[in-house]
């Protein structure tokens, strides 16, 4: 299999997936709101407790590569808050703007392509990216769409299973923990399931989804997919980053707007209408831009 054969496999899994969701959508109307609460409240705390646990990295590694996605966040959220003040947009479509540049979708897509593209390696990666974007998330995307107080993000962050299962995983990493009677299988077993069900779960989002494109929707994908990229790699190289690592950060600052933007939007404000069309389109050319932006991630961190 040639260069591009080995980049496309990487994401060709991915659609495979996605598109099985839209399918059981459009074809047996099937319900996604079961679905997407056990992923979120289940599978992915188990998903990221077993990654944990098992995570063999250096701990000064895994602090570096979660201080470098921090660091890129920060340029992400300065990127869309200057494209919304040069293009003059209203302050719900600024804010809408604000959000999907700064959070990309690091649970559906993000580890399920890591995982195709790297392996293991790419998965323990992309685990620890997620973690610091999912607090990320949930603590300020509130405060960006809402406005409130630090003690109330900090209330709705502590009340996530996620957030319980890092603590736990990485106690359990501490202390090297041993589950008896095969236990640990059983939760590597439940672990595996969240990639597949997170994925099912984006093809049904974007099927129940308006596929309606704009200039605006059209610039706030590729700022999203394009600039997140070249932001991160600026960072990574800040913070000293290299090889799997400086690959994981730059691939997964060019997933598309994470699908929470839009909940938040629709519940605390903002301009939810294009927020949900920037998703779903920047999802759409995610499956072109990816290949490309893990090709030269691989080039520029001397890893392909």
């Amino acid at each position: 299999m040639g260069g591009a054969g080995v980049l496309l496999g990487a994401v060709a899994p991915v659609a495979l997936i996605v598109t099985t969701g839209y399918l059981a959508v459009r074809v047996f109307e099937l319900d996604r709101g079961p679905l997407v609460r056990t992923t979120l409240f289940v599978l992915v705390p188990f998903l990221v407790f077993d990654q944990l646990w098992r995570n063999q990295a250096d701990l000064g590694g895994a602090l570096r590569l979660a201080g470098a996605f921090a660091l890129a966040s920060a340029g992400f959220a300065l990127a869309g808050w200057l494209a919304g003040r040069v293009f003059g947009l209203p302050q719900p479509a600024r804010v809408s703007l604000t959000a999907t540049t700064t959070f990309p979708n690091t649970g559906n897509m993000g580890l399920s392509v890591a995982f195709f593209a790297l392996g293991e390696a790419g998965l323990e990666r992309a685990t620890i990216v997620f973690v610091v974007a999912t607090i990320l998330l949930f603590s300020l995307g509130p405060a960006l769409f809402r406005g409130g107080s630090l003690r109330e993000q900090l209330a709705m962050t502590v009340r996530l299973p996620l957030i319980w299962a890092v603590v736990l995983g990485l106690a359990a990493n501490a202390v090297n923990l041993q589950l008896p009677l095969n236990l640990g299988g059983g939760v590597h077993l439940l672990a595996q399931g969240a990639i597949p069900m997170l994925l099912l779960s984006l093809g049904m989002q974007i099927a129940e989804s308006r596929f309606v494109v704009s200039a605006y929707d059209l610039a706030a994908s590729l700022l999203r997919v394009l600039v997140g990229p070249l932001i991160a790699y600026l960072a990574g190289l800040a913070l000293g980053l290299s090889g799997a690592d400086l690959v994981v950060l730059i691939l997964i600052s060019g997933m598309p707007a994470a699908v929470n933007t839009y909940l938040m939007a629709a519940e605390l404000g903002g301009d939810a209408e294009r927020t949900a069309r920037v998703v779903v389109l920047s999802t759409l050319l995610s499956f072109v831009t990816l290949p490309l932006v893990l090709g030269l991630a691989q080039r520029v961190a001397g890893a392909g």
